[in-house]
């Protein structure tokens, strides 16, 4: 039987799938912060379906695009994001059961933080960044995957400084975040396995990923790629500060 909480959700699975293929990234910030804002499921519950959802999502866009991906930059990211996968992982099963509050918080600064850092877009250096930095970059977006399935921002940030082309950034980011949160869902089933009613969610949501991904690529919204970039941006920093709010009420009580 459907609910208004499950039609809520893959409506926002949909947009968020819909920005993803637009902008190339966004489409973990926007669901878990919808669903941390309308409380539409437990966080820890929501970043397993994020994971699904992500993997879809990249599999959608690289079925043509896997040939532009920087092969070396993608092996030294996953250097530093699967490591420190593990560690936000471990980080958020122990706040989910002391305190539920302090995960909606960083949550909701993650994602206001992150609408901030997306909204100031780096010019390109003349050079490529040494190998470490595109280690340390991966192992902040690591940690960031491992707690709510959104290792995007730090490598969004680092990718768009170095003198590659813009349509090998795209496919690069999608092939990281594709792999990343393959490598999440196995520690998922190897840790607690993935319950019957996350899985039902994830696959409710896959329809309405692949529309809003093929709607993306086959209508495209009559703006300029600044100007959807500035609506993500937006809109991740509306979602986020929503978030931060009641928390940090909370924590003032």
């Amino acid at each position: 039987m459907l609910t208004t909480a499950t039609l809520a959700f893959w409506l926002i699975a949909c947009l968020a799938a819909w920005m993803q293929t637009l902008t190339g990234f966004a489409l973990g910030l926007i669901l878990m912060g919808g669903v941390g804002l309308l409380g539409l499921m437990p966080l820890p519950e929501a970043a397993v379906v994020t994971s699904i959802l992500v993997v879809t999502n990249g599999a959608i866009v690289l079925w043509r695009g896997w040939r532009e991906v920087d092969v070396a930059a993608l092996r030294l990211y996953l250097a530093g994001t699967l490591p420190t996968l593990i560690i936000g992982y471990a980080l958020l099963h122990y706040l989910a059961g002391t305190a539920l509050w302090l995960l909606q918080l960083l949550l909701g600064l993650v994602i206001v933080g992150s609408s901030i850092q997306l909204g100031l877009r780096p010019r390109p250096q003349e050079h490529r960044s040494p190998p470490a930095s595109f280690i340390a970059f991966g192992a902040a977006g690591g940690i960031m995957g491992g707690l709510f399935s959104t290792a995007g921002p730090p490598i969004i940030y680092h990718i768009y400084r170095q003198p590659i082309a813009q349509i090998a950034i795209r496919s690069t980011l999608v092939a990281v975040f594709v792999l990343n949160q393959t490598f999440r869902l196995g520690l998922v089933v190897a840790t607690d396995g993935i319950a019957l009613p996350t899985l039902a969610a994830a696959a409710g949501a896959i329809p309405a990923v692949a529309l809003g991904t093929l709607a993306a690529r086959r209508w495209p919204p009559p703006l300029t790629p600044a100007r959807m970039r500035q609506l993500a941006v937006g809109l991740l920093f509306c979602s986020g500060a929503a978030l931060v709010g009641p928390a940090l009420t909370r924590l003032a009580g």
